[in-house]
């Protein structure tokens, strides 16, 4: 019994995803919960588990492809043995869907989404390459090519070429992409099946390695991959691409300006771009600065790493500047707060759902600790470690990405002194924390090298007023100036 997995809401209303890789292949045996598939959205990476038990038979998109969400993505044959479909339901073109089960209907007429983040319990491995002419003809939408292997590197931003290998040009032009090979002879048989019979097979290499053979304008089924089981890697392209026998005749050179490059916007780079022109065009951001004498919270950063409280966790800058502002926002409440344009009203939020800006391969997100103020200065070290470090490898749950109410974003960290911060979309506040650094400062009547720092609050004009605006950050400031100002909070 063939049943057809369709492409789930994995967010809040999301429309479409990108298939960035598959963690299985035709003739793979996958179980319940399996994961299928890593899906780029707007808003994260995702793992994709299966809802059925079965045999792959059919991968109705590649690796790199934008899906809709509701097409098919994937045919498993289960034998009879699936999940059942709803009660009085019948299945029509070869697709049952159980209610409640991924892309199946859920109450209220939605898509039912993900029913877990576990981590995969079998691995799939690549089966023996079939001769070509014993290959059965592969069912429309069947990739034969393994795209479950793990990268040689973590995951680029899908969007973009590959970083990490730069184009190779000639005098200035740059190998063009390779016209299609056609192999029919001429006394080939009319019969269709006959003809993907005699179809070559395709040619094994990683999702990162087609991406940059196809940013190099290589055909990889001229190449013979020098991998284990003949897979096609990375130096094989590159060799091909700066070798002359990589063009084959037909092919193009295109001459284009040195260094240009063409990204396509999609994903979590295009949600962003989205988001940053509909706040910076909406609300009427006003910005603050304020430089702060830190010396004593680098001081008392040192003494605390040694506790064992914080063992295993990291006593970072960010983690006092994240304590200063949940302090400051208990103090002044109406700084955590939103404008709700349908109903002409201020949102209070009754807890402070902390986000944290992090640069990612595939663009800024800003995950967020849900009611952080509740947390102990160890809790929230150890928040705000696990919310990065899982960020950073684009295992933000979509959960985490939703509900936030107020971002700090640390441009500190590469060095950067100051900024103007634009608002998270739906929230009031956003607060841009600086790099520390050793300057001359007036300390006790005198001129003294101190650890100085920038803090720069944008604000929604509509919601916080200059005066409201200069005493929050201005009390953030006292409590990194002397963390001691925190017993009076």
């Amino acid at each position: 019994m063939l049943r057809q997995f369709k492409l789930p809401d994995v967010g809040e209303g999301l429309t479409e995803g990108e298939i960035l890789q598959w963690l299985v292949a035709v003739g793979d045996t996958v179980t319940v919960n399996q994961p299928l598939c890593e899906v780029e959205t707007a808003k994260a990476a995702v793992e994709l588990p299966s809802p059925y038990a079965g045999t792959v038979t059919a991968l109705l998109h590649e690796a790199g492809d934008t899906v809709d969400v509701g097409a098919p993505i994937i045919t498993i044959d289960t034998g009879g043995e699936g999940a059942p479909g709803p009660a009085g339901s019948a299945a029509g073109d070869g697709e049952e869907v159980a209610a409640g089960l991924i892309g199946g209907a859920a109450p209220g007429g939605r898509t039912a989404v993900l029913v877990g983040y576990g981590p995969r319990n079998t691995e799939a491995r690549r089966r023996p390459r079939r001769a070509v002419a014993t290959a059965p003809a592969p069912l429309p939408g069947a990739d034969h090519s393994r795209a479950a292997d793990v990268p040689d590197h973590p995951p680029l931003l899908a969007t973009a070429p590959d970083m990490t290998a730069k184009p190779v040009r000639h005098g200035g032009l740059e190998v063009g992409r390779q016209a299609e090979a056609h192999a029919a002879s001429a006394d080939a048989a009319p019969s269709r099946a006959a003809e993907v019979g005699r179809r070559r097979p395709r040619p094994l290499a990683k999702p990162p390695v087609r991406k940059l053979a196809k940013d190099l304008g290589v055909d990889l089924a001229g190449l013979t991959g020098s991998g284990d089981g003949g897979v096609i890697t990375r130096a094989d392209v590159q060799q091909a691409a700066a070798g002359p026998a990589s063009a084959p005749p037909g092919a193009t050179n295109v001459a284009i300006m040195a260094g240009e490059q063409r990204i396509p916007v999609k994903g979590v780079r295009k949600h962003t771009a989205a988001a940053m022109v509909a706040s910076a065009f909406t609300a009427p951001h006003v910005t603050e600065f304020l430089t702060v004498d830190v010396t004593r919270m680098v001081k008392l950063r040192g003494r605390l790493a040694a506790r064992p409280e914080f063992a295993g966790v990291k006593v970072s800058p960010l983690l006092f500047v994240a304590k200063a502002l949940l302090l400051a926002a208990g103090r002044h409440p109406m700084v955590n707060s939103s404008w709700d344009e349908a109903a002409q009203e201020i949102v209070v939020h009754g807890q402070v759902n902390l986000g944290i800006a992090a640069a990612t391969p595939r663009g800024l997100v800003v995950p967020n600790v849900k009611d952080a103020g509740r947390l102990s200065l160890a809790e929230l070290a150890g928040a705000l470690t696990q919310l990065t470090e899982t960020a950073r490898a684009g295992r933000t749950a979509p959960e985490d990405m939703i509900g936030g109410t107020i971002t700090i974003t640390n441009v500190g960290v590469f060095g950067v002194d100051t900024g103007t911060p634009i608002l998270n979309p739906g929230e009031s506040a956003i607060l841009a924390f600086g790099a520390i650094r050793a300057m001359p400062w007036v300390h006790k009547g005198r001129v003294r090298p101190r650890q100085v720092t920038q803090l720069a609050l944008s604000f929604d004009h509509r919601v916080i007023d200059g005066e409201l605006g200069s005493r929050f950050l201005a009390d953030v400031g006292a409590l990194l100036s002397d963390p001691g100002t925190a017993l009076a909070f």
